[in-house]
């Protein structure tokens, strides 16, 4: 079992990660902790942005760059030959979301969430999303499940 590395860039995260192409927003792993993670992004300014809909990045987006820091900081305290494991957001809470878009932000977005408690199959993080100044423009709490299957395929309940 390898150690895992004290910083990451793009496609270092993107092997950690379901998250896959345009979808890996996260630019770098800045440094982390067994209860903290701390990333940058600079994907809010792109134009092709799969988040970006007619209006613009809106803010709410910032759960996802905070959900995948979570999803990289299980990753990185997992062992290395685990590979990826999905994760689902089971709730956001007490989410405060100080500007209506990101895409307007300049300079890299800084991500950061800490792990506040969990088990095996359920983790609980505090989250929050600032311009590279430190201004904080969402912030909030997060439940994540792990491990959950999915409903069968091909199957869709009768209506």
């Amino acid at each position: 079992m390898g150690t895992a590395p004290a910083t990451l860039d793009h496609a270092g995260i993107a092997r950690r990660i379901p998250h896959q192409g345009r979808m890996c927003l996260l630019e770098r792993l800045v440094s982390w902790s067994p209860q903290q993670i701390h990333c940058m992004a600079v994907s809010h300014t792109q134009a092709d942005n799969p988040l970006r809909s007619a209006g613009g990045l809106l803010s709410p987006c910032a759960i996802e760059y905070a959900a995948q820091a979570m999803a990289l900081h299980g990753a990185l305290l997992a062992p290395a030959e685990a590979g990826p494991e999905p994760g689902y957001l089971a709730s956001v809470r007490s989410v405060r979301l100080a500007v209506p878009r990101l895409d307007h932000i300049a300079g890299a977005l800084q991500v950061r969430a800490e792990r506040l408690a969990g088990e095996a199959k359920q983790l609980l993080y505090r989250f929050e999303v600032s311009d590279e100044r430190g201004v904080l423009l969402v912030d909030g709490r997060a439940t994540v499940v792990l491990d959950t299957p999915l409903a069968p395929t091909g199957r869709h309940p009768a209506s």
